[in-house]
């Protein structure tokens, strides 16, 4: 079985940011592209919902549409369930719970968590309590994650200079 990735708000961001600005490595938006008309490469529509700021981001997000940017669906309400209970199980201070209750993450993760996806994200795992991060839900709940670098390695992504 083909492996399924599922791409945070900051993926997004800091690809368009740093390493893979449209200006310079189009071949990875590219490849974001064909590997979502491949059913392997999404994200969520409360995802494309974070995305504001960037003008050229925004105008990414919005030709993708909801091929790339999937709706939520009946599939994970007991995910939704899943995760709010974990969350509030480990202790996190009620503006944590709060804070995640309500953003994107939270969706990310029950969407991953009922469509097997691996998610992928630039957050780290954390010991404090403060906030909850993608990777302490992901292992509290035995849902894979990554950085998005591993999941380029992993799939074997090359985006080579072209010599014409």
């Amino acid at each position: 079985m083909m492996t399924k990735y599922l791409l945070d708000t900051n993926v997004l961001i800091q690809a368009r940011n740093r390493e893979y600005g449209f200006d310079i490595c189009p071949g990875f938006w590219d490849w974001l592209v064909e590997k979502n008309q491949a059913g392997l490469v999404a994200s969520i529509r409360k995802v494309a919902k974070e995305i504001k700021k960037d003008k050229d981001l925004v105008a990414w997000v919005r030709e993708r549409g909801g091929d790339f940017f999937l709706e939520e669906d009946n599939a994970m309400i007991n995910s939704l369930k899943t995760v709010s209970n974990w969350a509030k199980r480990e202790g996190y201070k009620d503006d944590a719970l709060k804070k995640f209750l309500g953003g994107a993450d939270y969706y990310l993760i029950a969407y991953a968590l009922s469509h097997d996806y691996v998610v992928v994200t630039h957050e780290v795992f954390s010991r404090k309590n403060r906030a909850i991060k993608i990777p302490n839900a992901c292992k509290g709940l035995a849902l894979p994650c990554m950085n998005p670098y591993e999941m380029l390695r992993q799939e074997q992504a090359r985006f080579v200079l072209d010599r014409s």
